[in-house]
């Protein structure tokens, strides 16, 4: 029986080209695997009645992705992640059906984390006003955009994973103290950097900015507050790399127009794509970017290569390199694949 892959609609065109370019669907044919796009809807919400026919699904946004997905296709082992984050999928719920999902967390760290250092610079240095005062020929005003710089300022970052450590690797030499969250899952990595570990209160009112590159859980969902945002510098700055609703968006756009922080920059937002008249798209001190700053030549390629290499070794019941839920793989087909992928 053939191998079936099924991809979801969004940015993907009927020859396989997709908005990230060509992300090496060839190799899969190349290998004797069929892939077909899936109907529209399920960029949204992947259901059982999507997947019959097909051993593995590439999901290129957040689908929705309920443990219910294999129940009408016991053929269905493998769910592959266009990128790192994967909330919004019952993990746990198709590891108990026995279908594993692969995401790319090592070709999205140094992306992502450049793409957060690239926002911070920006606003540290009020590029926008900048460019937009070169634009309208306001050269005598160029004094007065003195940028806030970073040496001997303090950098607040929440959330120490592959992205955020990263990220502090990158902004270590540009002279200021970096500080994190004290929690338990912390304490190794900023050991290792050489940062400081403080409460989430003490990193708000002591950050000049504050950069957000946590996964979305339940206990971080607006973790950003009204409570937050009026523990922050009239002076500081706000960055999320993350998810959307990290932020209780409502009061960060309050809070940005009475003046109580200097601005954000935002690759996420709580409802993307937002509507027109989403007020952070129109505020002079709000730089909004559509969930793709980091959407460079390298990411493309490393995500791609990432992605087919894993949905290849799933193909031959071989174990993934970037398994969520890693024990799935043990019950891959029989006795036979679980013999000669053992370690």
């Amino acid at each position: 029986m053939t191998y079936r892959v099924g991809i979801t609609p969004e940015g993907v065109a009927p020859d396989g080209s997709t908005m990230y370019g060509d992300i090496g669907l060839a190799r899969l044919r190349d290998a004797g695997i069929d892939w077909e796009i899936l109907p529209r809807g399920t960029e949204h919400h992947l259901r059982p009645e999507d997947v019959v026919g097909y051993d593995a699904v590439i999901a290129f946004t957040h689908s929705r992705i309920d443990a219910d997905l294999g129940s009408l296709e016991p053929r269905l082992r493998h769910v592959a992640r266009y990128g790192a984050g994967y909330d919004g999928i019952d993990v746990a719920g198709l590891a108990e059906s026995g279908i594993v999902l692969t995401n790319t967390p090592a070709a999205v760290r140094r992306p992502l984390a450049l793409a957060g250092l690239t926002l911070m610079l920006n606003l540290g240095h009020r590029f926008e006003e900048n460019a937009r005062a070169a634009r309208e020929g306001r050269w005598t005003e160029r004094g007065t955009m003195r940028g806030r710089g970073f040496v001997g300022k303090t950098i607040g970052v929440i959330g120490l994973g592959s992205v955020g450590s990263e990220f502090v690797r990158l902004a270590l030499p540009l002279g200021a103290r970096i500080i994190s969250e004290h929690r338990p899952s912390a304490i190794r990595v900023a050991e290792e950097l050489g940062i400081e570990l403080v409460s989430r209160e003490e990193l708000a009112a002591s950050a000049d900015y504050v950069v957000l590159a946590a996964a979305l859980t339940p206990s971080s969902h607006h973790l950003v507050d009204a409570a937050f945002l009026q523990l922050m510098k009239p002076t500081a700055f706000i960055v999320n790399i993350g998810r959307g609703p990290l932020i209780d968006q409502a009061a960060l756009t309050s809070a940005l127009r009475d003046g109580l922080l200097a601005g954000a920059g935002l690759d996420v937002l709580e409802v993307e794509p937002p509507a027109a008249d989403e007020p952070l798209l129109h505020m002079p001190n709000a730089i909004v970017t559509p969930h793709a700053l980091c959407v460079t030549e390298d990411f493309v390629d490393a995500v791609s290569d990432d992605l087919i290499e894993d949905l290849l070794r799933g193909s031959r019941g071989e174990r993934p390199r970037y398994a969520v839920n890693p024990g799935v793989f043990e019950a891959w087909r029989g006795d036979t694949a679980r013999s000669e992928v053992s370690e």
